[in-house]
């Protein structure tokens, strides 16, 4: 570092979207169905019907986004491929118009001077893969290396940094055993399945990228560090359980070559025994772990919540985000922290982190103002740094999100963004929070350190 207020020389600074949240358009081109088109158009399934068939208009305002990240000074952009797109039945026939498109987006932004980071999967499976069972089968390992492959040849040229899968844990918790997001299953036998198969995939694709990719590759996880709410053994153990469920059950095999062994404890007998060579294919060398972190949960034995047993504890006079999560930026230092002691050295990069506060629907007078979001990003990045000034190896923040989006089952509903978008006339109008990100950027950190305008004056407390 330069001095203790900047970050290091070379830390890149970002943000992030995923396809479906944003491009619209999602059968243009020969593009085939995905999990997420189906689950948005089934009935009940999202906030008032909310669809990702328009989104933000990325697939049609690629160009305009472009120079609206250059015009914040973005180093980095981190985005999703579309699989279905790519290979509209999910393997086999692939489809050029939507490589092209990628292909497009990732000229501009080089470009303009602007660092891709690609990830693979963003939960937005080939509903054709659904049909054969998705997440559930195990040749989908196979299909999901040949998309990567499909990928990687024709872009490793130009894109340095790939992962493979965005956050295993939601696609499973929410999709296979809660059924609140695609493909809408609940069941407590097949979530450690399409976990299992997560994983494989993810193992598949490094492999892959191995024979033919000359960068880097690595995983995308959420970690929600678990604190207990009391000394009491009972609390100690659910925060474990609930630790290996949602944190240690997808970085352990890939890292360290097996799974916790609380999962036997967390399913039961809906816990297969994985052969040996399974763990084999999962545990590949990755180039850098990417970490979305938004809150942390301090958590209580709960019996009747299964199969975790395990509940959260909402903390008095701390402030909650619109999706009632806790704000609580030290969670983020301690995780970096424990990802050092517990998987080692390796580079980290911040893939996500942000909030959903209230904005308006439309911009007032040009301008959004949202200091509890200023404030929110100011209190994340200082966690940030002093991970760093102990040792850890981050080496990039990726902002969630670039602008307000389709936000999965909760449709239009909150708004993440650092730029605003009226969903009526998609216009964007960088907020508040923007304009300090990119003081940020051009200072590398060092105004993070300046006066800040308390917390307090602009929000309520939980």
């Amino acid at each position: 570092m330069k001095n203790n207020s900047t970050f290091p020389d070379g830390f890149l600074w970002g943000a992030a979207t995923s396809a479906y949240q944003i491009e619209g358009d999602p059968l243009a081109d020969g593009a085939g169905p995905s999990i997420w088109q189906r689950f948005a158009h089934t009935p009940g399934n999202t906030v008032n019907g909310d669809t990702g068939d328009v989104a933000c208009d990325h697939y049609n305002r690629w160009r305009e986004d472009i120079a609206l990240m250059k015009e914040l000074g973005l180093q980095a952009y981190r985005f999703s491929v579309a699989w279905s797109r790519i290979f509209p039945e999910g393997k086999g026939s692939l489809n050029e118009k939507g490589l092209d498109f990628y292909e497009k987006l990732v000229d501009g932004l080089l470009e303009t001077g602007i660092e891709p980071l690609l990830t693979l999967y963003h939960w937005d499976l080939p509903a054709a893969l659904d049909d054969r069972g998705g997440w559930l089968n195990p040749d989908i390992a196979n299909w999901f290396a040949e998309y990567g492959e499909a990928m990687y040849r024709r872009l490793d040229d130009r894109v340095k940094k790939w992962t493979t899968l965005n956050e295993p844990w939601v696609v499973t918790d929410g999709g296979y055993l809660h059924g609140v997001l695609a493909p809408g299953h609940s069941c407590h036998y097949e979530a450690p399945i399409a976990a299992h198969n997560l994983m494989r995939a993810h193992g598949a694709a490094v492999q892959a990228y191995r024979a033919v990719g000359t960068n880097e590759i690595g995983l995308v996880v959420n970690i929600e560090p678990k604190y207990p709410a009391s000394d009491d053994q009972k609390d100690l153990a659910a925060a474990n359980r609930a630790d290996a469920y949602m944190n240690r059950q997808f970085l352990d095999p890939a890292l360290l070559g097996f799974y916790p062994e609380e999962m036997q404890e967390i399913f039961g007998d809906a816990w297969p025994e994985w052969p040996a060579e399974d763990l084999d294919l999962i545990c590949q060398k990755i180039d850098f772990v990417g970490l979305n972190y938004y809150t942390r949960a301090v958590t209580c034995d709960e019996p009747d919540s299964l199969p975790v047993r395990a509940g959260a504890v909402r903390q008095p006079h701390k402030t909650y985000t619109e999706t009632g999560w806790e704000v609580y930026p030290d969670g983020l230092s301690d995780t970096l922290l424990w990802l050092k002691k517990r998987y080692g050295e390796m580079p980290l990069y911040i893939t996500e982190n942000g909030s959903a506060f209230f904005d308006p629907p439309k911009a007032v007078n040009g301008r959004v103002i949202d200091p509890i979001r200023m404030h929110y990003l100011n209190q994340h990045l200082c966690a940030v740094r002093a991970a760093i000034e102990k040792g850890v190896d981050v080496r990039g923040y990726m902002a969630w999100s670039l602008m307000d989006n389709y936000e999965w089952s909760l449709g239009y509903a909150k708004r993440f963004g650092i730029v605003h978008v009226d969903f009526e006339t998609l216009e964007r109008t960088p907020k508040d929070t923007a304009r300090y990100y990119s003081k940020i950027i051009e200072s590398n950190g060092s105004v993070l350190d300046e006066p800040f305008l308390p917390l307090s004056v602009h929000t309520r407390h939980g």
